[in-house]
């Protein structure tokens, strides 16, 4: 009788596990592919945002053309906004409190400084929204996201610009001639344009965290404001008979603000001399031109893969 043998247990194999870590990044290295969003190496961050340079030229050109589209004035308004600002300074502080008192030329000097401190003023403050305020931008594009800060500066240096344009006018009208001294404005400018974008970039990866830093920023500059001599002298007030601390106007004259106030005001007003500066003052103009340009893009430049997430 033959013998009926069972057939043998089918053999089962286990599903294949998920292979390891190490594994797909050899193969995604092996294709050329890398980590969406990951945060480049520094050279090639700085090569990736030269190679935007002219997108950031023309979205600032385009942001400053838009500015006042809806006015009727239109782009008068770059020269007139901060024209206005000088008038009113001038009726309360030159005219009511009279801190024009033993300032030469004191409309030239006081116009002087409400552009140079609106130009820092307003860079800082497009900055603290240039990540928080175009979401829909970084979210919908790749590109390094440091040019939206320092495109926020260009538009405002552009502004400054047309303003210096009109300030220009109001020194040969209120006596003050050109000089060679008006050529040292160039470096000024672009020491301040470094600084300015340094801490627009601080301020743009604070806001991109804090939302709410945008409605504190406009009285931490005001107070700041204050502090600058932007419509009073900080060599008078400063001086052997103002009983202040020595400490107070050592602060006072390494304000970064004051730095390059009081440089534009040297280069352009014939009666503000070399004794009314800082000690070292293009030593201090370049210091704060490379601690917060550098410092600031390293800053902003380490939270590169997390703007526009959660």
């Amino acid at each position: 009788m033959s013998q009926v043998l069972d057939p043998p247990p089918p053999t089962t194999q286990a599903p294949p596990g998920p292979e390891p870590d190490h594994d797909l990044a050899a193969l995604a290295a092996r294709h050329g592919l890398s980590v969406s969003g990951a945060r480049p190496s520094l050279p090639q961050y700085v090569r990736q945002l030269w190679a935007r340079r002219h997108f950031i030229g023309a979205f600032s050109t385009a942001k400053l053309t838009a500015q006042y589209s809806q006015a009727k004035l239109g782009q008068v308004w770059q020269v007139m906004t901060p024209l206005l600002n000088a008038a009113v300074y001038y009726f309360i502080f030159g005219m009511l409190m009279n801190t024009s008192r033993g300032v030469e030329d004191f409309v030239p000097f006081l116009v002087t400084g409400v552009f140079v401190w609106t130009f820092t003023q307003s860079s800082i403050m497009a900055g603290t929204r240039a990540i928080s305020g175009n979401l829909g931008l970084v979210r919908a594009l790749h590109f390094p996201r440091a040019a939206l800060p320092v495109s926020f500066c260009l538009q405002q240096l552009q502004q400054l610009l047309f303003s210096m344009a009109a300030l220009v006018l109001i020194l040969l009208a209120f006596g003050v001639p050109p000089a060679p001294s008006w050529v040292l404005a160039v470096p000024a400018l672009v020491l301040q344009f470094l600084f300015n974008a340094g801490v627009a970039m601080v301020m743009a990866r604070v806001g991109s965290k804090i939302p709410d830093m945008a409605q504190l920023m406009p009285f931490l500059l005001r107070t700041w404001m204050y502090a600058s001599g932007v419509m009073f002298s900080i060599h008078h007030m400063t001086g052997p008979d103002s009983g202040l601390p020595s400490w107070v106007g050592t602060a006072l004259q390494l304000n970064p603000a004051v730095v390059y106030i009081d440089l534009m005001r040297f280069a352009l007003i014939d009666s503000f001399g070399g004794s009314q500066l800082p000690p070292h003052v293009w030593a201090l103009a370049v210091g704060w031109a490379l601690v917060a340009g550098v410092g600031g893009f390293i800053y902003f430049w380490k939270a590169e893969e997390t703007y526009g997430r959660g």
